[in-house]
């Protein structure tokens, strides 16, 4: 019995969170529900059920002990949700006053296609802004705070200095508000890609098996965290891993992450939430997280 449950963990987990939460959140679409309280709760729950599933099953023992981050990250867990709802709520309304005779988005396609485009458009922003965060020294120490994570569970993956965050979803939402796109599509893919955000951060030992080449879950993303850098410079995407296999920085091991293996080379980065935001606006000279070399 203990077995087929642990076995329901690992291959059932995310289908049936995040696939559950995403089909709740697409029949608020169809059913033309409000996007306030019932997709950011549909979210939350989501959210919380990931940290519920990890205890049972981590994929490091060690990862669920609190390595004096929590407060920090639910700090930026906080901060960035908030924005997220702010972007959901407002920002998204842009692509409303758009002319219909100026709009390109396709609003004839069926509704899941057209939040399939507004995934798509939104993640290829996404990961390009999070491939050149790796190359360019000033973008990089925005960058770093997220990297700055000693384990990888449920509530880091928001850990992200805010306005590396709002550079990440720019280009993809500017694309999306030019084309019209209708603000209840914008505000449903995000509800839906922070549900996916905790499971590709998270302390869960699951899998999704092959479908781990287009979907970047922990599987993957967990080597793009490593602590030498060079090595980190994998697996970029956000959601799909299209645009990881199409620019080769897609990779995949049968190897798994020690204790240790993730976090930044930095041994004195800050690791309170004020310390990490402001850190990357100062000019240091020296330390391996400045320069993405």
């Amino acid at each position: 019995m203990k077995q087929l449950a642990q076995s329901v963990l690992r291959w059932g987990s995310y289908p049936l969170v995040f696939g559950g939460s995403a089909l709740a959140i697409v029949y608020t679409l169809y059913a033309g529900m409000p996007y306030w309280p019932i997709v950011p709760a549909i979210s939350l729950a989501g959210v919380l059920a990931v940290a519920f599933l990890e205890r049972f099953r981590p994929f490091r023992a060690a990862w669920l002990v609190d390595h004096g981050d929590t407060h920090t990250d639910i700090a930026h867990t906080v901060v960035n949700l908030a924005v997220i709802q702010l972007t959901a709520v407002w920002i998204a309304r842009l692509g409303d006053f758009v002319p219909s005779e100026w709009r390109l988005f396709p609003v004839q396609w069926p509704l899941w296609t057209q939040l399939l485009l507004v995934a798509a458009v939104f993640d290829l922003g996404l990961y390009a802004v999070h491939r050149v965060s790796h190359a360019v020294p000033w973008l990089w120490r925005l960058h770093a705070p997220h990297h700055s994570a000693e384990r990888l569970y449920w509530l880091n993956g928001e850990r992200r200095h805010p306005l590396h965050a709002a550079l990440m979803a720019a280009p993809g939402l500017t694309v999306l508000f030019a084309m019209g796109t209708p603000s209840e599509l914008v505000a449903a893919w995000l509800a839906i890609l922070v549900v996916h955000l905790t499971f590709q951060h998270s302390n869960l030992d699951y899998s999704l098996g092959p479908m781990r080449h287009v979907i970047g879950v922990a599987e993957t993303h967990r080597w793009h965290h490593k602590r030498d850098f060079e090595d980190a410079q994998v697996n970029f995407g956000e959601f799909f891993m299209i645009w990881d296999r199409a620019m080769g920085t897609y990779f995949d091991s049968r190897d798994q992450l020690g204790d240790e293996a993730v976090g930044l080379r930095e041994k004195d980065y800050p690791r309170d939430y004020w310390g990490q935001l402001l850190h990357p606006l100062k000019r240091a000279a020296t330390a391996d997280v400045i320069s993405p070399k």
